[in-house]
């Protein structure tokens, strides 16, 4: 799906309402701030691998989560 100029997808990500103008789930990342970090990725429960991102397309209602390892002990 192409999005035009300004139309915004409503989406959840990690379960709270957002909207995004990106197109795909790399751009999403890109748009939150995740694209330089190590993220784990899933979208409607299905695993994204980091290759993938770049072509899974995004769709109104979408449920994306993103996971970060978290350091510590």
């Amino acid at each position: 799906m192409q999005l035009q100029v300004g139309q915004r997808l409503k989406i959840l990500v990690n379960g709270e309402a957002a909207e995004t103008g990106a197109a795909t789930l790399a751009e999403l990342l890109a748009e939150l701030g995740y694209e330089a970090s190590q993220v784990a990725t899933a979208r409607n429960g299905d695993f994204v691998p980091k290759a993938a991102r770049g072509d899974t397309q995004l769709a109104a209602d979408d449920a994306i989560e993103i996971v970060a390892p978290r350091q510590g002990g």
